[in-house]
């Protein structure tokens, strides 16, 4: 019986889970003096899981690239292209789910001012080494490099590195994660962002989750039909990812969990899901950007009556999705680096937009889930494209040998 209980305690998906349900808790009783106290520990946490997500991307995509050899520049050119058909397709789904929906709604915001939060009496930064983008495009060029080069050194002490980084993820970021979750939702309940702004967007929240697990469903099912292979021996590992996404409301800051869990899945290449989870985590904003299409259709229904015309949204969301490259590592990321897309072809003026910023905070958390999860489908189907790549020049290679 005590070894069954401690497995439990033990086990990731609970200790997210207990997280949130304390933070809600200590939230919904915490006077000024207890948050007072939570603010520095949420932002010490905060940016030590930060100053690890460069180390993760650089760690884990150099030394996969290399391993890849001669198929890198192929994989990750079907990996860019995978991740930005996939935001195509979320974004048309969202588009459609506007349209057709958003004017049967009465959504009236609520002017209710939630709590102050008192300023932070202890603050400690902790910058990371680069930032995300950039330690992204170091690990293409880098790994790149190395191939070309044939640098075996350098290539092992990357294979070396990256398992110091993964004892990194074991003994520094797991550990920290429930205690980081818990302070989140803690300042949340306080504020009353939970409890205010919830029945105010009810339609909406409901609307864009229905679309997260259309698009969810329908990148699994893909991945199955085009692998062969049953997609939940991928999907259900991602319990503990999920809760981790909705805590952080950041896709990189789940990045760790996400290389952790999906290690357990048979039916993934260790060489591809190395290669293909930390990259899909900075470039594949699915969710997010299904979020932002919505939310500017319902904005502008909203405040001005007419939802942007078809024509504009056909401009809009192809460049979304090349915006939204540059948002890995920030809560929010995507929605930030699209606000000026969002006023120059949306015509959203500055209310508008700090409206959508505002509805945004409440749905990120589950955008930020589609973001994460569906990276385990389009690595399902990486990884069963690049098994038909290694069967076809096998193939070719004993043609030529018989021959």
């Amino acid at each position: 019986m005590k070894s069954i209980i401690l497995r439990i305690i033990s086990n990731n998906t609970f200790r997210l889970f207990f997280a949130v349900i304390i933070g809600l808790l200590i939230g919904t009783v915490a006077n000024e003096t207890v948050i007072n106290i939570i603010l520095p520990i949420k932002h010490v946490l905060g940016q030590i899981v930060f100053f690890l997500i460069p180390l993760l991307i650089f760690g884990f995509i150099t030394p996969s690239i290399t391993r890849l050899k001669k198929n890198a520049s192929k994989l990750l050119g079907v990996s860019l292209i995978l991740a930005y058909v996939s935001c195509l397709g979320s974004a048309t789904l969202a588009a459609f789910a506007g349209y057709e929906l958003i004017p049967l709604l009465d959504i009236v915001p609520q002017t209710e001012s939630l709590k102050v939060i008192p300023d932070m009496l202890f603050r400690l930064d902790i910058p990371p080494l680069m930032p995300v983008l950039s330690a992204l495009v170091l690990s293409f060029m880098l790994g790149l490099s190395i191939i070309l080069t044939k640098a075996d050194r350098i290539e092992n002490a990357l294979y070396e590195f990256q398992n110091i980084v993964f004892t990194m993820v074991k003994k520094f970021l797991l550990p920290i994660l429930p205690l980081f979750i818990a302070a989140n939702f803690t300042v949340l309940a306080y504020e009353g962002a939970l409890a205010s702004r919830l029945p105010v967007f009810f339609a909406i929240l409901v609307i864009t989750i229905a679309c997260h697990l259309t698009w969810i469903t329908v990148l699994y099912g893909l991945a199955g039909i085009y692998s062969g292979k049953n997609p939940w021996h991928v999907l259900k590992y991602y319990g503990p990812v999920v809760l981790t996404a909705l805590g952080t409301q950041s896709s990189a800051a789940s990045l760790g969990v996400a290389i952790e869990q999906t290690k357990k899945s048979p039916i993934l290449r260790d060489d591809i899901r190395n290669f293909a989870i930390p990259l899909f985590g900075n470039i594949h904003f699915v969710g997010s950007i299904l979020d932002v299409v919505f939310l500017a259709l319902a904005v502008s229904q909203l405040l001005y009556g007419v939802m942007p015309g078809i024509e504009k949204m056909i401009i809009f969301i192809p460049l979304l999705g090349i915006f939204a490259i540059a948002a890995p590592g920030l809560p929010g990321g995507t929605l930030i680096t699209s606000l000026g897309l969002i006023h120059a072809v949306l015509g959203i003026d500055e209310v508008g937009v700090a409206l959508m910023i505002s509805i945004f905070a409440l749905l990120d958390s589950f955008g930020t889930t589609h973001n994460i999860t569906s990276d385990g489908a389009l690595t399902l189907i990486l990884s069963s494209y690049a098994d038909k790549e290694d069967r076809d020049k096998s193939f070719k290679e004993n043609l030529i040998s018989t021959d």
